[in-house]
């Protein structure tokens, strides 16, 4: 993933994701004696190779139309008028927005972080879609014909993305294919972002780079808040990860308020309230939507936010307006060892800090060299 992010040549991006998606196609299915867990490996394995076809092809396309594969290469005005190249952008656009899990490129999400084990789920939701949004991030920054041509498909993957990631998890019962949904909401979000991108960076506006931070605050704030979630989720599913039902949460600030506290900071930040990182990154996205003159995929992001609600906060009012099961309250206390501790520590803190500082990470971000500009 690390290669992938800081790739600013095609062919190197490819080992990157080829390393980052076989590695993960083995996580998908390291519980080798469930079938669920077989099962996700096995779609995960079947339609990301499809993607990544996509992915290779879509190199050798630009490759043919530029005669390069270093981005820093890919400045000719020629490039503007080139099908082949406009061609090769969009299958690459393809390769990315199936990592990222955007519609209509998401269907492989649900049931793969269903069946994967919680914590590989969680490193799914985290790393490899940032990895890939880095990527196209420096695409970017990079190859002025890359803005000019993929404005309109971001403008549709956003809406599409957004409504597919929130109306599916409105009707969702498992905690983890409600989370599995919201990182494809999630994954919209982000897309506006890219929309604004590409709409102010085409006519080289100075509110394109405050667009670039917009895009990476959300990514580190998201990150950190999946990563906190996923890992409750993961201890209290526990042998076999049988507890993953909304009725399994009933009662938990009961049983293990802090855990439930935790919880709340999450899915708080995910709906983007004041004084949690989510809140900024989505004002910042929003922001940047509005100076850039997006006003209609605005309204869809505040439309979706608000859909949103309904199914993040339909989770705390489990947690702290219903009682327990008998078989629940009778169940032996889940243990969260010292280490699972640490991470939430971690996240708690990091997602409340990112809420009420964010100035300082943003600062960091705009620097030039950051993303190589």
């Amino acid at each position: 993933m690390g290669v992938l992010a800081s790739a600013q040549e095609l062919l190197t991006a490819f080992i990157g994701l080829e390393m980052s998606s076989i590695s993960s196609y083995v996580l998908a299915g390291y519980r080798r004696d469930s079938l669920k867990s077989s099962e996700s490996a096995m779609k995960y394995f079947l339609l990301g190779s499809f993607a990544t076809a996509f992915f290779l092809y879509g190199i050798a396309l630009v490759y043919g139309a530029s005669g390069t594969t270093k981005l820093t290469g890919m400045g000719s005005e020629e490039l503007f008028h080139s099908t082949y190249f406009e061609l090769g952008l969009a299958m690459i656009l393809i390769g990315l927005g199936f990592k990222v899990a955007a519609a209509p490129f998401q269907v492989w999400t649900p049931d793969v972080y269903e069946g994967a084990p919680t914590p590989v789920t969680a490193l799914f939701s985290a790393g490899p879609k940032a990895a890939a949004f880095a990527l196209l991030l420096r695409i970017f920054a990079t190859v002025p014909a890359a803005t000019h041509f993929w404005f309109w498909a971001f403008w549709a993957l956003a809406a599409l993305t957004m409504f597919a990631g929130n109306l599916g998890a409105l009707v969702q019962t498992n905690v983890k294919r409600l989370l599995a949904y919201s990182s494809i909401a999630h994954a919209g979000y982000i897309l506006v972002a890219f929309a604004a991108v590409t709409f102010m960076a085409r006519d080289g506006a100075a509110e394109a780079g405050p667009a670039y931070a917009a895009v990476l605050f959300y990514l580190l704030s998201y990150a950190l808040v999946k990563l906190g979630a996923f890992t409750i989720v993961s201890q209290l599913g526990g042998t076999g990860e049988k507890n993953l039902s909304l009725d399994d949460y009933a009662g938990l600030s009961q049983r293990q308020p802090w855990i439930a506290a935790a919880l709340s900071v999450y899915l708080l930040s995910l709906l983007g309230l004041p004084v949690t990182a989510g809140f900024f990154g989505k004002f910042y996205i929003f922001k940047a939507a509005v100076n850039s003159h997006l006003l209609w995929l605005a309204v869809l992001m505040a439309i979706n936010s608000i859909i949103g609600a309904y199914y993040y906060l339909r989770v705390i009012v489990v947690m702290y307006m219903r009682e327990s099961s008998a078989e629940a309250a009778a169940a032996p206390h889940v243990g969260f060892p010292l280490t699972v501790n640490f991470v939430l520590a971690f996240t708690v803190a990091g997602t409340l800090y990112f809420g009420l500082f964010p100035n300082q990470v943003l600062n960091f971000i705009l620097q030039p060299t950051l993303l190589g500009r």
